[in-house]
């Protein structure tokens, strides 16, 4: 599994536990390495104060643990990390085929957890619990395996959906965690260090916790922000409050060690529940998009534009032709309410977009010139319209695509081919490698003219068994340099 660059002030990381081995050989436990800068601590003075004070009621967490555990499930995940060819012209390889045989592919293992939300089979999980996985298997808690699909993955909220041929499933209920308070009990369930089944308690730190450790363009941060003792191994698992009811996915935590340090992050359940209904429906995340550029607002960027308040997300910059601008929303104004819940932060906008899918329509609130308006947006896709998004659709690529043009053609004498014109940070074909300018020739040894025919291989991948989702893709950059890449569907 690729390691993400995840450096906080304290170090953020991902909680999956991996080995390494080689073909069948145990090389040892692989550690993350992902973050260990940390700031001083210092010390400050506390004065104390007499009070009274009224002793709170103790919580007992039995009934919501016993609700929980039976639906956690140990996520085990095997990836093949191929090595590559030696010896090999590019040219010559294009043309007549790959003679060589390839080193041995290197075998990584890795562990997570996941949440049954379905009697038949459903689950969810951390994208990068399944990420790059070659098989997927599932342990329930009485300790029965599955073997299990992959329905679909969302990079932006780190959220992926599973499937196993089960049913008669212990389920876990979606609670609201937009109803959740800081300071309100929570408990972590998962499988840390492979120790199935652990329950830990802690209360809602904070909420609404942007910690900046998503790889993707479009990334959501709004995460739930807790004490409960979180290790790797508990990626995927369940955050549920008293009554037993999920109300999130652990996903990271804040450490210097990349053990618990007393912060861990889980992803609201308002936001997974949107995201596995379009995995579900779709086969990808319907995202809606407001086209602007915001930023959230501190002292001193009040101080510099002349703003009398803190709160909200500052519209740095409109996007022609999105919906933003279609409803009048310009640079300067300050975003306040989503169809009237508060923001007053950047993560709190994106989260509220993010429950929406294109073509829905919200009342924006915004404050502008000091005066406070309200204007519907009708929202739109990437792509700048209203149109669903499909499972086929090259857009889950993580790319956009053009025809070569001419002069390119005339010089290198190409019948076919098309030009990647943009990619996405995080998407797949950035994963890959692959960059902006690269010439798309054949894509699983089918000969590439235009989106339609690399359309139709993508959908022939997505079709295949998880092994088979992998689109080989060869072609060349404009300066003649050839190129062959492995771009995981997932």
């Amino acid at each position: 599994m690729k390691r993400k660059n995840i450096l906080l002030a304290l170090g953020v990381v991902l909680l999956t536990v991996c080995t390494s081995v080689i073909t069948t050989s145990l090389v040892g436990r692989k550690t993350d390495n992902g973050g260990t800068s940390a700031a001083e601590e210092t010390s400050r003075p506390t004065s104390f104060a007499s009070m009274s004070t009224v002793e709170a009621m103790p919580t007992d967490f039995t009934v919501a643990a016993e609700k929980s555990v039976e639906s956690v499930v140990h996520v085990k995940v095997k990836m093949k990390i191929e090595q590559g060819y030696t010896g090999i012209d590019p040219f010559f390889e294009f043309f007549f085929g790959r003679p060589s045989q390839p080193i041995e592919p290197q075998e990584q293992m890795s562990s997570g957890s996941g949440v049954i939300i379905s009697d038949d089979g459903y689950i969810v999980t951390n994208n990068h619990v399944v990420e790059d996985a070659s098989t997927v298997e599932v342990v329930l808690n009485d300790k029965r395996t599955f073997e299990a699909k992959v329905v679909g993955v969302d990079a932006s909220t780190d959220i992926a959906l599973l499937k196993i041929d089960a049913t008669g499933l212990p389920t876990m209920v979606f609670g609201n965690s937009d109803n959740l308070r800081v300071g309100e009990w929570v408990l972590a369930v998962g499988n840390p260090f492979n120790l199935t089944s652990t329950v830990t308690a802690g209360i809602v730190s904070a909420k609404a916790r942007n910690i900046n450790i998503l790889n993707a363009d479009m990334k959501i941060e709004s995460f739930i922000q807790t004490d409960a003792a979180v290790n790797p191994g508990n990626s995927g698992g369940a955050l549920v409050n008293t009554k037993g009811e999920l109300v999130g996915i652990n996903t990271a935590i804040a450490s210097r060690t990349g053990s618990y340090a007393g912060y861990s992050f889980a992803v609201p359940i308002s936001i997974v529940s949107k995201v596995v209904a379009d995995i579900k429906e779709f086969g990808v995340v319907q995202r809606a998009v407001l086209g602007v550029q915001i930023r959230d607002i501190d002292a001193a960027f009040a101080k510099k534009e002349n703003l009398e308040t803190l709160a909200g997300a500052y519209v740095a910059e409109v996007q022609e032709n999105s919906a933003a601008a279609e409803a009048g929303i310009k640079k300067g104004d300050i975003l306040t309410a989503i169809n009237n819940v508060k923001v007053k932060t950047v993560s709190q906008l994106q989260e509220q977009v993010g429950r929406y899918r294109p073509g829905d329509k919200i009342n924006v609130t915004l404050e502008r010139g000091n005066k406070s308006q309200t204007v519907t947006v009708e929202l739109k896709n990437r792509s700048g319209n209203t149109n669903v998004v499909k499972a086929g659709d090259l857009t889950q690529l993580g790319a956009t695509f053009k025809e070569v043009n001419d002069m390119t053609r005339s010089r290198f004498r190409l019948a076919a081919g098309i030009e990647v014109e943009s990619v996405e940070r995080g998407g797949k074909f950035d994963k890959a490698g692959i960059e902006k300018g690269f010439i798309i020739l054949k894509v699983n040894g089918a000969v590439i003219r235009s989106e339609q025919d690399l359309e139709s291989v993508v959908n022939d991948a997505l079709n295949a068994d998880n092994d088979d989702r992998v689109l080989f893709v060869t072609g060349a950059y404009p300066n003649g340099k050839m190129a062959h890449y492995a771009v995981a569907l997932e």
